[in-house]
C-alpha cells in the first residue's frame, strides 16, 4: 500500500517534489502545507489534496507516514529545523531538502533526535541517484577501478561577467557563505558516496572583480583540496556562474584508481570508463577505446523522482535507520565538511580536520 505523504513548503522545489510523489506508486500525497496561503491553495487545486497553512494542523488532522519538507529560508535552509523536529516529535519519517541547515549545531541536533526515535531520516542529495552513478559504482564494486587514488569534482553554473546580475533576494544577498552552504552539499555528498569519509580539508575561496564592484559579498569561487580516510586525495572546484566550464559540462566527476578510471559528465547524461593495463594485454593504452555509456537523458530534473522513490522504497521496506540512502547523517557529513571549508578559508587556507560524525550503532537484526 502506498505511503501517505504530507508535503511542507510549496515554492519551486516543493512543487517538483509534489509532482514526483503524484507519479510514484509508493507515494500517496494526501496534504500540502505552506504558511503562504496562496501557494498552499494553488498546490491543493493542482494536486487534488487538502491544503494546510500550519504543519501542526496537518499532522493533527491527517494520517501521514512521511513528511517531505521543502521549506527554504536564509541561505536556502534556515526554515528546515522547526518542521523537521516537529515531524520527528510526531514519529513521522522525514525527507528534507538540502542543505540540512545553515546552522551546524541545529543540523547535529536533527540527526541526533531522529536517531533517538528510530525515525527514517533522508535528505534530497539527489545527484547520485542516476544510471550513470549506478554504473560507476558497479565498476568500483567489481574491481574495475581498483584502489582509489584520486577524485576530481567540478560542479557549478556556467556563466560570465556579461550575464551577471546581483541576486537581491534577502535570503541570499549579504551572506558571504551562501554558495558554500547552499551548494557544496551536493558535490561533497558525491565525493563521499564514491570515496568514503573525508578526514582533511584545505580551502580557498574568492569572488571575481565584477561581483566586488557590485558590492556582492558572495564567495562564489571555491577551490577545495581533500584527503579521504582511505588515503585517496581529491579536489573540488565550484563556482556560481562566474565562468564557463569546459570538458564535462557544468557537472563532472572523475575517479581514478589502480585498475581504471571513470568520469561522469553532466550528472545524469554520460559515463566514460577507461581500463588500466592488464597482464597479457597486447593493446597499449593509447589504442584501447574507452567504454561510453550515453543515457540519452538530458533532463537533470529526472534525478528528483529517482531520489524520492528511493526514500519511499526505504520506508516501505522498513530498513534500519542507518541503512537509509542519502540519510540525515550523510547530509550532516556534507555540512561538517562545509564548516571545515569555512574554517580553512577564514584562517588563510590552513588544513582542517572536519568534526567527526555520530558513531554508527549497527543493526541488531543483522548477524555475522
Amino acid at each position: 500500500m502506498a505511503l501517505k505523504v504530507g508535503l511542507v513548503g510549496l515554492n519551486g522545489i516543493g512543487n517538483i517534489h509534489a509532482g514526483s510523489h503524484k507519479n510514484d506508486e509508493l507515494s500517496n500525497l494526501v496534504a500540502v502545507c505552506d504558511v503562504v496561503k496562496k501557494r498552499a491553495d494553488e498546490a491543493s487545486e493542482k494536486y487534488g489534496v487538502k491544503a494546510y497553512y500550519d504543519m501542526k494542523d496537518m499532522l493533527a488532522n491527517e494520517e501521514i507516514d512521511v513528511v517531505d519538507i521543502c521549506t527554504g529560508g536564509l541561505e536556502n535552509s534556515s526554515w528546515h529545523y522547526e518542521p523537521v523536529m516537529q515531524a520527528i516529535e510526531d514519529n513521522k519519517h522525514v525527507l528534507v531538502e538540502k542543505p540540512l541547515s545553515n546552522d551546524i549545531v541545529l543540523a547535529r541536533e536533527m540527526v541526533r533526535e531522529a536517531d533517538k526515535k528510530g525515525i527514517l531520516f533522508g535528505c534530497n542529495l539527489n545527484h547520485y541517484f542516476t544510471p550513470t552513478a549506478d554504473k560507476a559504482m558497479e565498476y568500483m564494486k567489481t574491481g574495475g577501478i581498483g584502489e582509489v587514488v584520486y577524485c576530481l569534482q567540478k560542479m557549478g553554473f556556467n556563466g560570465s561577467e556579461y550575464g551577471y546580475k546581483r541576486a537581491m533576494n534577502t535570503k541570499i544577498d549579504g551572506y558571504p557563505y551562501f554558495h558554500v552552504k547552499a551548494f557544496l552539499a551536493h558535490p561533497f555528498s558525491l565525493m563521499r558516496h564514491f570515496c568514503g569519509d573525508i578526514t582533511h580539508i584545505q580551502a580557498f575561496a574568492s569572488r571575481p572583480g565584477f561581483r566586488q564592484s557590485a558590492g556582492d559579498l558572495m564567495l562564489s569561487i571555491n577551490s577545495i583540496n581533500v584527503k579521504f580516510q582511505s588515503g585517496a586525495v581529491g579536489y573540488l572546484l565550484s563556482q556560481r556562474g562566474d565562468a564557463q566550464f569546459g570538458l564535462g559540462g557544468w557537472w563532472s566527476y572523475e575517479v581514478g584508481g589502480t585498475k581504471g578510471a571513470f568520469c561522469i559528465e553532466n550528472c545524469i547524461e554520460k559515463l566514460t570508463y577507461w581500463s588500466g593495463d592488464k597482464p597479457g594485454d597486447t593493446m597499449g593504452q593509447k589504442d584501447r577505446e574507452p567504454v561510453v555509456m550515453d543515457t540519452g537523458i538530458k533532463d537533470f530534473g529526472q534525478t528528483f523522482p529517482r531520489r524520492i522513490h528511493a526514500f519511499m522504497e526505504d520506508v516501505t521496506n522498513k530498513v534500519h535507520p542507518e541503512k537509509v540512502r542519502a540519510s540525515g547523517r550523510d547530509a550532516l557529513a556534507t555540512l561538517e565538511y562545509t564548516w571545515a571549508v569555512i574554517e580553512s578559508y577564514e584562517n588563510g587556507g590552513v588544513l582542517v580536520r572536519p568534526n567527526p560524525l555520530p558513531s554508527l550503532k549497527g543493526d541488531p537484526g543483522e548477524y555475522v
